[in-house]
């Protein structure tokens, strides 16, 4: 079983690694310069737009210009017509697609080279006698000129990356060979270890942020719980729900006074409400729990009522909790009003 899954997995990387050789190919051909033998000369062109970069003969040292130019471009070398034997083939039209594989069954066929000797490629394109038939052009040459010309750009400090051959004198360019379709042994292990080596860093850096954050949220979750029952306890402190421990030390006639002092009065409440509410208004329902009163009641002008009861005292956040409605006199208004009263409420002086 955990043969076939490292089977699996070379051969996934093994993709990723083809993937990534393309790409880079892919991205380098924007800036492809051509470089092709003339007449013993050495001719040096920009692929788009095509202009010439340099006419050197055999031997010459590359100028500055052309040395920045194939610095981040792909250099493609163009064999000359000699070097490559073309042969012609008639497929049906309907195996376009599947040209790769009867050009390769053919090669034996085709080629004056052994099979594992010869590198080639095809060009398609409609017959002009049958339209339901192709005409392949299949363009083959030794590895050895391969190699050979390989060399020949390496000397010059040129690493060659695609082998080309022009396919008649305005014809296009057919590929031979490419450094991205013929990977050695070693640097596709290569490729293949550092690809493995990516996936398994941002694999253990993606579980250490994961658990880094997962401790995080952890460590914040009860920090926050620890606050909540601090506030909670400080606000049952503030509300008298619960005495502070100096309370309970001092005397009783102290804690008496204390406990006066800060427990608000209904009595001295009603009194307060008396002098604060006009003679047009009056009370229905007076409710007093802990520190919020609520009263209910009937008044000509109910919204200046908010005004009057904050100026009365020590009540605050004066409000409407309910909304305001008419009796059925048509005289008076119905209101229910809600306010905290803070402790120790003292009634104002007339």
């Amino acid at each position: 079983m955990l043969t076939e899954i490292s089977k699996v997995l070379v051969r996934w990387l093994d993709v990723l690694a083809a993937l990534l050789m393309t790409w880079r190919e892919a991205r380098r051909a924007s800036h492809a310069v051509v470089i092709a033998h003339e007449k013993g000369r050495l001719v040096i062109r920009q692929a788009e737009p095509d202009s010439v970069l340099a006419v050197l003969p055999e031997g010459a040292p590359l100028p500055a210009h052309v040395v920045a130019a194939t610095r981040d471009g792909l250099i493609i070398c163009e064999l000359p017509t000699d070097d490559v034997v073309q042969r012609r083939i008639a497929v049906p039209a309907q195996a376009r697609e599947f040209l790769p594989g009867i050009v390769r069954n053919q090669l034996e066929r085709l080629s004056p080279w052994q099979p594992d000797e010869a590198v080639y490629g095809f060009a398609a394109a409609e017959s002009p006698d049958d339209a339901a038939t192709l005409d392949v052009r299949v363009l083959i040459t030794a590895r050895a000129v391969i190699d050979d010309a390989c060399e020949r750009m390496a000397a010059f400090g040129l690493p060659v990356d695609r082998i080309v051959v022009r396919d008649g004198s305005e014809g296009e360019a057919v590929s031979l060979w490419s450094r991205a379709h013929d990977v050695s042994r070693e640097t596709l292990e290569r490729l293949r270890w550092q690809i493995g080596a990516g996936i398994a860093v941002t694999t253990v850096i993606s579980l250490a942020l994961s658990v880094s954050a997962i401790m995080a949220a952890a460590s914040i979750g009860g920090e926050s719980d620890a606050l909540a029952t601090r506030l909670a306890a400080m606000q049952r402190q503030i509300q008298g729900g619960a005495s502070p421990q100096w309370i309970a030390s001092l005397p009783p006639p102290q804690r008496a006074w204390y406990t006066k002092e800060t427990s608000p009065s209904a009595v001295v409440l009603l009194e307060g409400l008396s002098r604060a509410l006009p003679e047009t208004a009056y009370l229905t329902e007076f409710r007093l729990e802990g520190g919020t009163l609520r009263i209910t009641g009937l008044a000509s002008d109910a919204p200046s009522l908010v005004a009057l009861l904050e100026r009365s005292g020590r009540l605050t956040d004066v409000r409407f909790f309910a909304p305001t409605t008419r009796s059925p006199d048509g005289a008076r208004f119905r209101f229910h009003i809600e306010a905290q009263v803070e402790p120790g409420l003292k009634v104002a002086e007339e």
